[in-house]
């Protein structure tokens, strides 16, 4: 009787040390995803500058566009939940939008090379941006389907392992912002 009580124990023992590991690995990977979209958006944040200064010559009279397109750099840099960097990234997407729509108006700049350059990147990077997304937010739903489903959330709920945030992009930025001339 005692042999099998302290089976039964090894066997409880070795599930839950199983189960709690599972939820390690897809906890890495959430961190490995959400880090994957962090560098993307830094990377268009480090575009910004460039981007700005190659259109400052041509556009003299639109301040206002380049210091939104300035406020909204310094939020994706200092963003530090999907929630803030969804934000962030609306904040951005919208100011490109502006930008691009406002450089319709100077023909000289739409020819530049270091501006097609830039362009060109950054639709590179919206397309990466969006590729990890979409792996960020399929990580998160193995893992809060995995903490919520029995046994696994037990073993959950005695660690402390608590639901993730999916990366939200709100209504009006849905669309992809248009870099096209």
């Amino acid at each position: 009787m005692l042999e099998l009580i302290l089976g039964l124990i090894v066997l409880v023992a070795i599930i839950v040390v199983l189960i709690y590991n599972n939820l390690i690995v897809l906890r890495n990977n959430i961190e490995n995803s959400w880090a994957q979209i962090d560098v993307q958006l830094k990377r268009r944040a480090d575009l910004i500058p460039n981007l700005v200064n190659t259109v400052k010559g041509y556009m003299k009279h639109e301040r206002e566009t380049l210091e939104n397109i300035t406020r909204a750099r310094a939020a994706i840099m200092s963003a530090k939940t999907p929630k803030e960097a969804a934000q962030a990234d609306n904040m951005l997407t919208a100011a490109l939008k502006s930008l691009f729509a406002v450089a319709e108006n100077y023909p000289n700049l739409r020819a530049s090379e270091n501006f097609l350059r830039l362009q060109e990147d950054l639709s590179d990077t919206e397309n990466k941006i969006a590729y990890s997304r979409q792996i960020y937010n399929d990580n998160v739903l193995v893992y809060n389907r995995t903490i919520q489903t029995i046994p696994n959330n037990i073993i959950a709920g005695l660690f402390g392992f608590k639901e993730k945030e999916y990366f939200k992009a709100e209504e009006e930025s849905k669309k992809a912002p248009e870099v096209t001339f």
